[in-house]
């Protein structure tokens, strides 16, 4: 007989593994698809604001050398380098998914927030930024015609040690560009994001 009760701890953790896309629906008599068609049905509006963040994290993990590491929705961060640097990466883009009138205003979310302990499943008492850097990434292109978030110079980079944001916005939630350029963040192309990013945090 099953046990349905059991607590998260006898249940323990579920540790995802890497797929290839190739892997096929199972017990689906007719049909031939594999997850690789359900990644392309659900993921393909790389304009869409959900969408363009997880593209922007990826972008970031390949400048870092690190996209063989799985994007896990409920880190504290979005990514950890080679060195050990947790990185937040934010993004905002000029050109939305909808009919527009105007191009939007580049706004990030930068407020600190409660750690989630997965051991114990609670969340820190202690609100605070959880990464040492943030990656501020804008879909910089301007023309509906030709905007590819796949062209890397279609964006930029900003980058920012959060030992910064601390000391100048402590407890502020958003933020524009012009006033992250205020306070300090460091502007590079795709190419210069790993070093950039090494330097915000006191590495190079």
């Amino acid at each position: 007989m099953t046990d349905n009760n059991l607590s998260n701890n006898e249940l323990g953790t579920i540790q995802p593994c890497l797929k290839t896309g190739d892997e096929l629906f199972l017990n689906a008599e007719g049909h031939t698809n594999s997850l690789k068609d359900y990644w392309a049905w659900a993921h393909s509006d790389l304009v869409d604001n959900t969408e363009r963040g997880k593209l922007a994290e990826y972008i970031v993990a390949m400048a870092l050398g690190v996209e063989d590491q799985l994007s896990m929705t409920w880190d504290n961060y979005d990514l950890l380098s080679k060195e050990g640097i947790r990185i937040e990466i934010k993004t905002s883009a000029y050109i939305q998914t909808w009919k527009q009138w105007r191009f939007s205003a580049l706004r990030f979310g930068i407020g600190p927030t409660h750690a989630w302990d997965e051991e114990t499943g609670l969340y820190a008492k202690e609100e605070k930024r959880q990464a040492d850097v943030y990656v501020f990434c804008v879909l910089k292109h301007k023309d509906q015609v030709t905007l590819n978030p796949l062209d890397l110079s279609q964006w930029a980079f900003y980058v920012l040690a959060t030992s910064t944001l601390n000391a100048v916005v402590p407890k502020q939630k958003n933020i524009a560009l012009s006033g992250l350029l205020a306070i300090g963040a460091k502007p590079c192309s795709f190419p210069e994001l790993y070093n950039t990013i090494k330097q915000e945090a006191g590495f190079c």
